[in-house]
Order: C-alpha cells, then structure tokens, then sequence
C-alpha cells in the first residue's frame, strides 16, 4: 500500500549534494531551490495517502474494514503532511541542518502506520510493509544517530503490537477482490522500492558529477593558494617549498642545482614617477615574460616585493649564467613604452649553483650577494658567487 514514504525520493540530487558544500546552506538560491523541493515531496505525499486510502477503500468495499479507516487514513495522512508544510513555510527546516525534519516525519508517518495496524489488524501485513519503506527512505538523509533512534522507536512499536498483544495481524485474501487489493498492495510497496533503487543510482551519479566539480575546485585553491595574485607566479612560501623540495632532489642524485635571485632595477623610481598601476603592469609583463623563456622543469616566484627567484634544476654555474644573460637582455630589450613614452625596464640577478654544505638559507643568501654584487657593478647585468 503507498504511503507518505513515497515522496521522501522527490528529494532530487542536487539538493542532497548541498550535504557536501553546507557553506552555501544559507545561500538565498539554495532556501529558494530547497522550499521548492520541498513543496514536491508534499504534493508526492498528498498522492501516496491518496494512492493508500484508495486501496484502503477497496478493502472496505468487500467488508474487510470500515469505510472510515480509509477516510480517517486519508485525513491523518493530510494533517502530517500540512503540519510540516506550515513549518517549511515558516523557514523552521532552514534553521537546521536537516531542513526536512526527516526523524519528525519519518515519526510521524510511522505513528500513523502503527495506529492503522492497531485499528485494522486484519490488513495489518499492508502497514508493516510500508513501516520498511519509510525507514529505508528516512535513512537516505538522516544520520547514524537518527537513523538508530527511528529503528528503536519502530523496533518498540512492533515489540508492543506483537509481543504485548493479541492482534490477528494478516493479509485477506479470502475473495478475488481481497486477493486483487492485496496483490496491489505490494505492487505498490515494489514500486516504491525500484523508485527508491532509481533515486539512489541517480543520487550516485548527482554526488559524482558534484565531486568532479569539487575536485577541480580544489585543485584551483591549491593553484591560488601557491601562486602571486598580481604577477601568477609561485608565492613566497611556495618557491620556497619547491627550493626544499629541489635541494633534497639534486643532493642524492649529484646533480648540479643552480638558483637567480632577480631584481627589477630601480622599480621604486617606476612606481614613482608612473604610479603604483602601471608598475603592477610591469610587474606582470616581467614575469610573462620570463615564464615564455624558461624551460618546462624550471620553477620561477616571486621572492618579495619587486625580486624573484628562479630555480635551475640540473644546471650548472655556466649555463645558468648564460641563461640569465639571455633572459636579462631579452627584458632589456622590450618595448616599455607602451606603458610610458620613454621607460626602460632592465634587471639584475646573483646566479649561484647548490654546494654540499649549503642549506637553503646559505644558498639564497650566496644568491642575494651575488645580486648585490651586480647592483654594485651598475646594474643591469648577471653576477655569481
């Protein structure tokens, strides 16, 4: 026989991927989407007491039961259904992490059940049938602890129906029409459960396709949170993470490493003299720059302020030189201009490959003496040490 159960699957799967995201549980969009969800499991439940009242009558037609047990079925059926209504109108499910109050329907409902059985015994078998559907249902949403408390509310309604009285529980179906309105019965309680078979595949693919999105998400975060917002290279805190990470690489395998600490020549007097925006761009242009002319396995951020630092794996002292040397002639000879008529942009770096007994600190700081070294020289051009 259907019942209220029926309507817990019109949950639909995007609202039940909101589990996953509960930031955005307060998100005007997300109340709206999920006040009209669920206006649709009323509606599924106003048409499964419907549905259960009409078998219910069949029965009452071949004398099995009173016609008011259907009707009474029908109207207690609206009064739960038009309680928890005015609460999701009212926003009282919005307030809660369950918005549907599921352990207070799924209660209710099965209140309902247990006091059908104890009124109509002799179609009791119908009403315990639908009791596992709505705890199946109920148990999509709720939690362990919830879910526990349902099965020994519903265990404790069936020990005091079987065990604490003499209920003749049954099934009739002593005439075709008995036979027929309990056939339907189950038919209906199978059909719910494909419903529920159907729900749960499409709830599967739903938490997918949201774990893809998540996913990729994620990994954006993971980008912003390594890399400089204004210049899309690697932060300080990451560069220096990957300078860690390359030490420990080249040490064991013996192969030369060799850093640049870079600076943009006298960009405080860029700022200065063309303001704050127009050195952001400069900013970026240097470092699409530079990110177009190294290699695939080279690692370049921003070390602080108008400084970078550039990581050469397998490289030794030459060829970093010689690689600086191109990279600083290469910003040297772009055209400023279109910035400002007449600016000139030029860098300097301290090139210095890995020792034994350098730590990172020791390295970086052999790096930033070599800068100084050729800032001392006149800028503009490539020192090692």
């Amino acid at each position: 026989m259907s019942t209220a159960a029926t309507s817990f699957p019109e949950r639909n799967a995007a609202e039940a991927a909101d589990l996953v995201l509960a930031s955005e549980a307060t998100e005007p969009k997300v109340l709206a989407r999920r006040a009209r969800q669920r206006r649709q499991m009323y509606v599924g439940q106003v048409a499964s007491y419907s549905l259960g009242a009409f078998v219910l009558l069949l029965y009452a037609h071949d004398g099995v039961i009173s016609t008011d047990i259907a009707s009474l079925f029908w109207f207690g059926g609206l009064l739960i259904i038009g309680t928890f209504a005015v609460l999701s109108e009212a926003g009282i499910g919005d307030k809660r992490d369950d918005h549907y109050l599921t352990v207070f329907q799924i209660s209710a409902h099965m209140a309902l059940q247990f006091a059908f059985l104890v009124a109509a015994p002799a179609i009791g078998i119908a009403f315990i049938s639908v009791l596992f559907l709505i705890f199946a249902f109920g148990t999509l949403r709720m939690t362990s602890a919830q879910a526990m408390f349902t099965w020994v509310l519903a265990a404790t309604g069936l020990a005091v129906v079987f065990l604490a009285s003499d209920l003749p529980i049954g099934m009739p179906v002593a005439t075709r029409l008995q036979r027929g309105t309990s056939m339907l019965c189950f038919v209906l309680v199978i059909g719910q459960c494909a419903f529920l078979g159907l729900f749960g595949a499409t709830l599967r693919k739903a938490l997918y396709r949201r774990s893809i999105e998540l996913k990729a998400a994620y990994r954006r975060i993971e980008e912003l949170a390594e890399l400089d917002e204004l210049t899309g290279s690697y932060n300080r805190r990451c560069i220096m993470r990957l300078l860690d990470a390359e030490i420990a690489k080249s040490r064991p395998a013996a192969t030369p490493f060799a850093i640049a600490l870079i600076d943009l020549d006298w960009f405080k007097r860029i700022n200065d003299a063309h303001g704050h925006p127009v050195g952001d761009e400069v900013l970026r242009t240097f470092a699409i720059t530079i990110f177009a002319n190294i290699r695939p396995d080279d690692r370049f951020g921003r070390y602080g302020g108008e400084e970078f630092l550039l990581l050469l794996p397998d490289t030794d002292g030459r060829a970093a030189s010689r690689m600086l040397e191109r990279l600083r002639t290469i910003v040297a000879d772009l055209d400023w201009s279109a910035f400002s008529p007449g600016m000139r942009v030029t860098i300097s770096a301290g090139v210095v490959t890995l020792r034994d007994s350098d730590t990172a600190d020791t390295f970086l700081a052999r790096a930033d003496s070599a800068l100084y070294s050729a800032k001392a020289q006149g800028r503009n051009r490539i020192a090692t040490n």
